[in-house]
């Protein structure tokens, strides 16, 4: 994350990242709020391990690319739940099976969310994912 970039501005180049990779379900939590170690969470769902480990490479190359190194990626061997922090900003990308069985959008529904779309279903979008915010 660069200086002047904000934690929500971050959390978008983060999911774009994910979506570039064709991640699924991209949400964003803001949990800043409700907890002290993270201002938010980016979930996303991977359709398989080697996808799941794809979206997460393109997570820490984004971070890397914005001058944010990740303080730790936990779970990239088994790629059923890839845990990238980020500091202020931890993403997770699932698998199906895990983020149902996980559910943090449940376990957070008291934070607001932002889920990110891409807008296209035939290819990559030149333009930005399209971004829904709900408040809880």
């Amino acid at each position: 994350m660069t200086k002047n970039m904000n934690v929500l501005d971050w959390t978008r180049v983060v999911a774009e990242a994910a979506l570039a990779r064709k991640a699924r379900n991209v949400v964003v939590l803001e949990v800043g709020e409700l907890t002290s170690f993270a201002d938010a969470f980016v979930i996303a769902t991977g359709t398989s391990d080697r996808h799941t480990r794809a979206v997460a490479d393109a997570v820490v190359e984004c971070a890397k690319a914005n001058g944010s190194v990740p303080l730790g990626v936990e779970g990239y061997q088994d790629a059923e739940w890839v845990l990238i922090d980020l500091n202020d900003v931890i993403v997770h990308v699932f698998q199906d099976e895990a983020r149902s069985h996980y559910d943090l959008e449940r376990l957070w529904a008291d934070a607001p969310s932002t889920t990110y779309h891409d807008e296209t279903d035939d290819g990559p979008s030149e333009s930005s994912p399209a971004a829904e915010r709900t408040a809880p």
